[in-house]
């Protein structure tokens, strides 16, 4: 029944907007061409950062590094390049979601992203969606989502990249992509391998990491086509595969190895007049792992999942407002060494309206409601409000209720002295964020506070007959600010950019009032680029506060700065053939610093990089 209301609720919606369709307008083509719309209507009041391909390329090799030195996210690492995760703004890893080309990928496992397993060098852009999107992005864009974007480019020459990188511990990357764009074809094909021996020194011992290796191997294919003037197909392919030694401690050495394998394929067909756009996505994810707690034996568990999705997206323009309905469905299968065939049927509706008010005010409502087979889900909304007080001077609000669905994990686990827990719920939060921003012209200053509160939060603790399980047990609650600083000069030739960025946040027990692991109170970090015709210099700083690692927060560890250096030489053009050499030196001040308890991470190290481009 709740399924029937949901689809009849946005038939409503599109045939509404189907009536008005019939108004003449225009659109820009653009949005069309573009892989997540969403992003671009219905998230202005929000704090949104986009990190273009020039702030990929000194970011390092994997998602994690990119993110580390250019957003406020907090990452714990059980050792450099092993399983990653993210606290956004206080929050947990399963809280953080990861959206491909608008598709949520977060696990169905374990309801969070490692985000070592992502290279962002293959895709167009990473943005930084700070703040709950759950109406748009689903289960687990709570403290925040991280989009991965391709971008199809039409009437483009052919175009080439080609990155072969050694440093330090035997690290070798070959990358190479390829796009080319005609008049009614888009296409671009990218792989990327990345391998180390990962042996760095534990500063302070006479110990190295001797089971760290990784090999990891990426590919992203996407190809676009202009059916007629209305109509445009997009084809979209990611994999990656992964096989990890996985580090031991400080205390026990390891012989652990990991592998994994994703797989993620989207079709995309978009109609499209004057006035309105619709799309309709069918998509397969795969996701699979095997862990073998003895890498010389051959004894392994394992767990894996398909998830078959389609979505329907019309969206329609009334002069300065904008309307926009989604249906979703899902269909996902999972089984594994510890968890019983497991199932899950998916459906959400979600209605999104944005007014431009006048030319310095505009608001936007958005609603979404889920129908989930295995538990009830909330009814979520946003609110959001920006105004441009004066020139270059904006005030950003916006509210909203957000949510995280059990994972399979949570739900069906079987293994001993553990058990999953059907009767647990869905995390529910609710948030408030102010902003601010001043713009001149070589300038940018930002400020942003919030506040979020959730209900529910799932734990896993011992039950009364000593079982560990899945639990709604605890209300926790965030709030913290964020001040940001961008500057930019050029003369003659030379350019300076400098950016900077310092973020408070408290996440506490609401019970305890102490303050949740692996949170830092205080963290800072700066970026300082100087171009002098074809030399470039640049330099990265971080500040991580210290973080409690128990629960009563009697342990901790040591707040740390760790910073890089790098330069780069554009050579002059041979034969329209760009050459880059690169040379970066990382830990340049041998800091000896974890970010997870008794799991160093390198020492100072050097990488040298040639990009060839033609």
């Amino acid at each position: 029944m709740e399924k029937k209301k949901i689809f009849l609720f946005l038939l409503g919606l599109l045939a509404i907007a189907q009536v008005f369709g019939q108004r003449d307008g225009l659109i820009v083509l653009d949005e069309v061409v573009l892989s997540d719309a969403k992003l671009l209507h219905f998230s202005k009041g929000t704090k949104i950062r986009v990190l273009n391909d020039s702030i990929q390329q000194k970011g390092g090799a994997s998602l994690t590094d990119l993110l580390r030195y250019n957003s406020s996210i907090y990452f714990k690492e059980n050792g450099y390049g092993m399983v990653s995760s993210a606290s956004f703004r206080g929050t947990n890893a399963q809280q953080t979601a990861v959206v491909w080309n608008g598709i949520n990928i977060n696990s169905q496992l374990t309801g969070q992203t490692d985000f070592n397993t992502l290279i962002p060098g293959n895709y167009d852009n990473v943005v930084i969606r700070s703040g709950g999107g759950s109406v748009q992005y689903g289960s687990g864009a709570v403290g925040g989502a991280i989009l991965l974007n391709d971008d199809f480019k039409f009437n483009e020459s052919w175009k080439n990249n080609f990155i072969t990188s050694y440093g330090s511990y035997n690290t070798s990357k070959l990358a190479f992509n390829t796009s080319l764009g005609k008049e009614k074809i888009s296409f671009h094909f990218g792989i990327n391998h990345l391998a180390s021996e990962n042996d760095y020194k534990y500063l302070g011992t006479d110990r190295r990491n001797e089971n760290g290796a990784y090999d990891h191997m990426n590919l992203n294919a996407n190809v676009g086509f202009i059916l007629s003037e209305t109509q445009i197909l997009k084809v979209y392919h990611n994999t990656f595969i992964g096989d990890r030694d996985f580090s031991g401690t400080l205390t026990a050495p390891a012989d652990e190895n990991y592998k994994d394998i994703n797989h993620r394929s989207l079709v995309e067909l978009g109609s499209f007049n004057e006035r309105k756009v619709a799309r309709l996505k069918v998509g397969h994810l795969y996701e699979r792992y095997r862990y073998f707690p003895n890498k010389q034996r051959e004894e392994f568990s394992f767990g894996q999942a398909n998830t078959f999705l389609a979505n329907y997206d019309y969206k329609y323009q009334l002069n300065k407002i904008t309307l926009n309905g989604i249906i979703d469905f899902s269909s996902i299968r999972a089984k594994g060494t510890s968890i019983e065939n497991a199932d899950r049927n998916f459906m959400a509706g979600t209605f999104m309206f944005s007014h431009e008010l006048s030319d310095r005010l505009n608001y936007g409502v958005n609603l979404r409601k889920e129908a989930v087979s295995d538990f009830d889900s909330p009814f979520l909304f946003s609110l959001n409000s920006s105004y441009e007080v004066a020139k270059n001077y904006t005030l950003d609000i916006s509210a909203s209720k957000n949510h995280r669905v059990p994972t399979f994990n949570d739900l069906y686990w079987k293994g001993a002295g553990a058990s999953g827990n059907l009767e647990v719920m869905p995390e529910s939060s609710w948030q408030l964020e102010l902003g601010q921003s001043l713009k001149g012209n070589n300038y940018a200053l930002s400020a942003n506070v919030y506040t979020i509160t959730t209900d529910n939060l799932i734990q896993w603790r011992p039950n009364d007959q000593g079982i560990w399980m899945a639990m709604n047990v605890q209300d926790v609650s965030q709030y913290g600010f964020e001040l940001g600083f961008d500057w930019k000069k050029k003369w003659e030739n030379q350019n300076v950019a400098w950016e900077s960025e310092y973020s408070y946040t408290r996440s506490t027990d609401n019970t305890t009032n102490n303050q949740l692991l692996y949170v830092p109170e205080h963290l800072i970090r700066s970026n300082l680029a100087y171009q002098y015709k074809k030399l470039v210099a640049f330099y990265q700083h971080l500040y991580n506060g210290s973080v409690y690692t128990t629960t009563d927060n009697s342990d901790s560890l040591a707040g740390y700065v760790v910073a890089n250096m790098g330069l780069d030489y554009h050579f002059p053009k041979i034969a329209k053939i760009n050459f880059i050499f690169g040379l970066k030196v990382n830990n340049i001040f041998n800091k000896n610093y974890q970010n997870v308890a008794y799991r160093p991470m390198p020492n100072r190290n050097f990488q040298l990089q040639l990009i060839t481009k033609f």
